[in-house]
């Protein structure tokens, strides 16, 4: 075929694991992935569609890419994801410049479409959203030692800020063999840090097997050769049980990190986000974890500027946060999306006072982080390798207690060179707010 294609993927890991199927497809039917875009025929643009912000970003690269038209080879503008289900016909209607939008119903069909689409018959295609095919290969677009493992697609939680289970649907799971099965192929191919994600998944399994079966899952894809680290994100606060738990603490591989978001700490906004849980029952959570792991890294979210959110709610939300001393925190402004119900309830908040309140919390969590670094100068840590910094001169990687582009780094000597994808044993001689400065061990 000779056609050249690529593929810009913003947003979540869940979205990249989307974008690395569709490489995978197009790549099976001829076509030449990983060309520049000034060169390429298709541009795909897999978009996320989740905050205001999202958007925005989207359209921007929607418009960056679009200039390829005139000064390169471009013939067929395509965007994908969130922002392509969400928006549907109004994005070729409102940004001429697209020429197909492809729901993720139809992510399968990528390659035809593509085909097509380069040849000149442009049509915008939108299948069922669960027609979207979580089981097909991938072509890895980021390290080749670490990979995200998709396990389940759409959410159940209707969190009453959040479009998502309009945009993606009610909540699939795959089966655990089919997980797994994916997961030995990663294996095989030099992977050894698998990175579980879903919208939910404390919530993996409820829809096909009656309950959740997170922990069943995880000790199955711990017994898979070459996988050396297992990490879980979006693991939701009222799922995360003693089953769980206590399957973490007990096994190697998998990493003693737990990924909360919990967005507020007061139970009245929390009911209004239609989220479970408040300040005593997240305590009694957070106790029992650093209990049964006292290592356990705990990273969490939190919004400001909920709806109604009074001062003294705020400061139960400050409150605790200064209290709990997570490891690792981001907080965020409300957004009002559009089609959610916290959209059209009364007493929105100034914008200012959002950030205000954010900047409150993240000032703090700065001290916080900094105080946590500096107590783990003078410990030795095992490191996966991930580069070299030919200007500083020195290797970095992450420990266990860090995810991949969220967390922070580990930058460290040595006297031997290293190869990038082993692990490594450093000691921690110095720290920053956020990143940990060592050297290499024997």
């Amino acid at each position: 075929m000779g056609y050249k294609v690529a593929i810009v993927s913003l947003g979540c890991p869940k979205n990249q694991v989307d974008a690395e199927q569709m490489l995978y497809l197009l790549k099976e039917a001829g076509f030449e992935i990983g060309c520049e875009e000034s060169v390429a025929d298709a541009i795909i643009i897999n978009t996320c569609g989740f905050i205001e912000d999202a958007k925005a970003e989207a359209i921007e690269n929607i418009l960056e890419a679009a200039k390829y038209k005139t000064e390169g080879n471009l013939k067929a503008l395509i965007v994908t994801g969130c922002l392509a289900e969400r928006y549907r016909d109004d994005i070729t209607e409102e940004i001429p410049e697209v020429d197909v939008v492809v729901g993720i119903g139809s992510n399968k069909n990528i390659a035809k479409i593509t085909k097509e689409a380069i040849e000149g018959k442009k049509q915008n295609s939108y299948g069922e959203k669960c027609d979207l095919d979580m089981n097909i290969p991938r072509i890895l677009g980021g390290m080749p030692f670490t990979a995200y493992i998709k396990v389940a697609d759409g959410c159940n939680n209707c969190c009453t800020y959040c479009a998502i289970p309009k945009i993606r649907g009610k909540m699939r799971s795959r089966k655990i063999e089919d997980v797994v099965a994916e997961a030995v192929r990663l294996a095989d191919g030099g992977v050894k840090e698998l990175i579980v994600v879903a919208q939910d998944t404390t919530a993996y399994g409820q829809d096909i097997y009656g309950e959740p079966k997170l922990a069943e899952l995880l000790t199955e894809l711990s017994k898979i050769e070459g996988i050396h680290w297992i990490r879980t994100l979006y693991t939701y606060p009222e799922k995360i049980n003693d089953k769980l738990i206590d399957t973490v603490a007990n096994n190697p591989k998998l990493v003693k990190y737990f990924d909360i978001p919990l967005q507020h700490a007061d139970g009245e906004i929390l009911k209004k986000m239609n989220r479970k849980g408040d300040t005593e029952s997240y305590k009694k959570m957070i106790n029992r974890l650093r209990e049964k792991m006292p290592e356990v890294t705990i990273r969490t979210t939190f919004i400001t500027g909920f709806p109604g959110e009074t001062d003294s709610q705020f400061e139960t939300l400050h409150e605790f946060v200064k209290e709990i001393k997570f490891d690792r925190l981001g907080c965020f402004t409300y957004s009002a999306e559009e089609d959610t119900i916290a959209a059209t309830m009364p007493d929105q908040i100034d914008e200012q006072v959002k950030q205000d309140r954010s900047d409150m919390i993240m000032t703090d969590q700065t001290l916080i982080s900094a105080d946590k670094n500096n107590e783990k100068i003078g410990k030795t840590v095992e490191v996966l390798v991930e580069g070299y910094d030919s200007y500083i001169r020195c290797y970095f990687g992450r420990t266990e207690y860090d995810a991949p582009e969220i967390d922070g780094k580990i930058f460290f000597t040595t006297d031997t060179p290293l190869v990038i994808g082993d692990f490594v044993k450093v000691l921690i001689n110095d720290s920053l707010e956020y990143d940990l400065l060592g050297e290499r061990v024997q």
